[in-house]
């Protein structure tokens, strides 16, 4: 990708100029926010999908969640949830992890639909996720199939934020440590019931700002200390 040989934002600007879709025109032509900015003045959208599996070239998102973060506190009003409908049944396997329902999928909304909306809401913020790589690689192949673009964003990824502190410290981990809701406890968080892409949203929003005290513990901190 060619963020990764000349920045997001590089990566911004070629698609913006490439792309035929209104709706990608829209959500690149604003700019990115600031990593100067200050990250208690940053407007950050915490994410989180359900899918099918894990493949993103096969498998299927089959939920999205999302809450915003201002002020570095979790706006309820703002939370966001919906189910992607489906002709296609879903697999046994998933099913038993998310507990989303064929007949819930076939009341969703398209894929299409739902990545307008995402979009929309995601446009001139920063998005959180816990494993940027799986929100980002699914998100990606949908707007790829849809408007042969690439979807590029500012992350922060709880996970890689995690995974910087623990090495800082020299601290000797199991990969399961870096999971969300094993975070969650060593944050002292209350217990969530995973895989609802909501609440996995708000729970990686609330890990977040617990990790933001001891990341910087004044009120100068700035976007590009907490970028992946």
């Amino acid at each position: 990708m060619f963020h990764n040989l000349f920045g997001k934002n590089y990566a911004r600007k070629y698609w913006l100029k490439k792309t035929q879709s209104s709706v990608m025109q829209d959500f690149l032509n604003q700019p990115y926010v600031s990593r100067r900015k200050l990250i208690k003045e940053t407007d950050i959208i915490s994410l989180d999908i359900e899918t099918t599996g894990l493949d993103s070239k096969k498998d299927r998102i089959v939920s999205i969640g999302l809450v915003q973060i201002s002020l570095l506190g979790i706006k309820l009003d703002s939370c966001w949830h919906q189910i992607i409908k489906t002709n296609k049944g879903l697999p046994e396997k998933s099913v038993v992890i998310h507990n989303i329902t064929d007949d819930e999928t076939a009341a969703g909304i398209t894929i299409e639909e739902a990545i307008t909306e995402l979009l929309k809401r995601l446009k001139g913020k920063v998005v959180l996720v816990h494993n940027a790589n799986i929100e980002q690689g699914f998100i990606n192949e949908v707007c790829q199939k849809l408007y042969h673009t690439d979807f590029v964003m500012r992350v922060i990824d709880t996970q890689v934020l995690a995974k910087r502190s623990f090495d800082r410290k020299g601290y000797t981990y199991k990969p399961t440590e870096l999971r969300l809701f094993n975070l969650r406890k060593k944050y002292k968080l209350p217990v969530y019931k995973a895989h609802n892409a909501l609440l996995d949203a708000l729970a990686t929003a609330e890990l977040f700002l617990a990790m933001v005290p001891a990341i910087s513990a004044n009120d100068k901190a700035r976007l590009s200390d907490f970028l992946s």
